[in-house]
């Protein structure tokens, strides 16, 4: 993995590095930012009544992770073999380890090369949220956020600690929200109807999200009649959250609308991404909390 941290230093290119894995005969992908490393199996103590997608927990450098089958989380056979391996990850401030068949290799792709899943194929119970067409293959993208709140509903969003912040003055104040994950519109939209902010538009990529702004930005010159504040997640088919923000930015009638990161990326190590494209502020998921406290400050 050393060998691939310089993309880790780039911000708005709307481009990603992913790490393909297999699971029985299928391709899948994660995200190289959410991989701290990659090892061979070792030993799992099994814990009573865990999760059926949970095998055990494992001890790593004095650290003890949950294991979690990909192949049970995607309804796969359950198949032993010489090339197994431990994907390492970290995101939403906690870290798991992900039981694959296989890893195979690193891509460096652009946003814009992975396809929003169709309907028609993906159900709501979906884990799929981006589709790689690469020569005659596919690789799909996983939510990897969704499987460990299925797993664990409370590492989610959690209306109670925005319940907690008391009664609130319904706003009307415009804010438009970049998220591709249905499970996590949703989310959004309760707990920020929650905290008094009724007046929402969501949009499933950064793509759509600047078409919108910029159509605005036909009507009215100052775009900061009609919206007041931006929210975006990172990962996103088609444009990033980091270009997105980029593009807000360098826009002269867009670049005064306040854009706060919203995302499961958000560490130290990270941090300096959101900075260099201009976001206002960045908050870790699934702190929605803290989210609203920072659209209280910005909001104008």
């Amino acid at each position: 993995m050393n060998d691939h941290k310089g993309i880790l230093l780039e911000s708005g290119t709307n481009e990603l590095e992913i790490v393909e894995f297999q699971v029985s005969s299928n391709k899948f992908g994660i995200n190289v930012i959410k991989v701290k490393e990659i090892i061979q199996p070792i030993t799992v103590t099994f814990v009573p009544h865990a999760h059926p997608h949970v095998e055990g927990i494992v001890q790593l450098r004095g650290e003890v992770l949950p294991v979690v089958s990909m192949a049970k989380v995607l309804g796969l056979p359950v198949v032993r073999n010489e090339q197994e391996k431990y994907i390492v990850a970290e995101f939403n401030k906690q870290r798991v380890v992900f039981h694959v068949d296989n890893v195979t290799q690193i891509h460096r792709i652009s946003w814009d090369q992975i396809e929003k899943p169709s309907d028609i194929y993906q159900g709501s119970s979906s884990h799929v949220i981006g589709v790689i067409k690469r020569d005659d293959e596919m690789i799909l993208l996983l939510d990897f956020e969704r499987i460990i709140v299925d797993i664990n509903p409370e590492s989610g969003i959690n209306v109670d600690s925005v319940k907690k912040l008391g009664n609130r003055e319904r706003s009307n104040k415009k804010i438009v929200i970049a998220e591709d994950s249905p499970l996590l519109r949703k989310l959004l939209h309760d707990t920020l109807n929650e905290a008094g902010y009724v007046n929402l538009d969501f949009f499933e990529n950064g793509k759509d999200t600047l078409d919108y702004l910029e159509s605005l930005e036909k009507v009215s010159p100052d775009v900061s009649e009609h919206v007041q504040m931006i929210v975006t997640d990172i990962e996103m088919p088609q444009m990033d959250g980091h270009t997105l923000t980029r593009k807000i930015k360098e826009s002269g009638n867009l670049s005064k609308l306040p854009v706060l990161i919203f995302s499961s990326l958000i560490t130290e190590d990270l941090r300096h991404k959101g900075d260099q494209v201009g976001a206002e502020d960045q908050i870790s998921k699934p702190e929605i909390a803290e989210l609203v406290l920072k659209i209280d400050q910005f909001i104008l």
